[in-house]
């Protein structure tokens, strides 16, 4: 179920959100600092309900707001808070990563390309419907499709390449993690977003490597996991020797534990 591997993503990655210190050792340090300390936020919110959304053939809206609601201070930015709490559900023309970080189910439960894209596409529009934050989305399930398919690393790596090449992107894929990490800023764009979290797919060898390669930037570190993550668990065929099992017990609800086992 590759949708876990997005729901781990943001629980382990969100240690590092807003608190890296600037001297850690990306490759050294645990893992998980402290597994008591361990939380979701809106990407594992987000995407579990639209996962509710597709499987239930329910309205994708109101089963976003409805989800969204129960859980108002797991980190929405702040028109995503104003689109959730308000009846207000028009969409605002926004290119950040929350598109992204949501769409992992529609690569996975979807097998025909163009409906899955489709439907990508959908789930951004809602909110995120400038062309960068529907390009994040569908860029992002295409690549977990891809993998579904048992394409290679570097069918992925040309596939996002092609959607951001490096005269247009300053953050192009095509750009390595030792080349960036230096002059990389936290950034909550798709743009900024997307093509990084693939490299760190693209150079890591389990899902280990993965989570530290993105601990080893400035960056929307629970995101890049959400992002990337499914695509990850599905290539590597699970978490290697993360017990990601009982991550999902302890840090979980009841409510997105059973969406998340249906």
């Amino acid at each position: 179920m590759s949708v876990k591997g997005a729901v781990i993503g943001d629980i382990i990655g969100a240690q590092y959100e807003f608190s890296r210190p600037r001297d850690l050792d990306w490759e050294k340090c645990p893992l998980i600092e402290d597994p008591r300390f361990l939380y979701f936020t809106d990407d594992t919110v987000m995407t579990l309900a639209i996962k509710k959304a597709i499987l239930e053939k329910a309205d994708l809206v109101q089963t976003m707001v409805k989800i969204g609601r129960r859980y108002p201070n797991s980190g929405y930015g702040g028109q995503f808070y104003r689109w959730i709490t308000t009846d207000d559900h028009s969409p605002y023309g926004s290119w950040g990563n929350g598109s992204a970080m949501r769409v992992s189910y529609v690569g996975e439960y979807y097998d025909d390309f163009d409906i899955m894209q489709a439907k990508a596409a959908e789930t951004a529009a809602v909110s995120h419907n400038d062309i960068e934050g529907i390009k994040g989305a569908v860029v992002t399930a295409t690549c977990i499709w891809m993998v579904r398919q048992g394409k290679s690393k570097e069918e992925v790596y040309r596939y996002v390449l092609d959607q951001y090449p490096s005269d247009g992107y300053k953050f192009s894929i095509c750009r390595s993690l030792d080349e960036i990490r230096d002059e990389y800023v936290w950034s909550v764009t798709c743009m900024d977003t997307v093509p990084v979290a693939f490299r760190c797919f693209y150079e890591s060898k389990d899902y280990e490597s993965f989570m530290r390669n993105i601990f080893s930037l400035d960056c929307d570190s629970d995101t890049f996991g959400a992002v990337a993550g499914s695509a990850v668990e599905e290539y590597y065929g699970g978490f290697g020797n993360i017990d990601a099992e009982k991550i999902l017990e302890d840090v979980l609800t009841a409510d997105l534990k059973e969406i998340l086992n249906q």
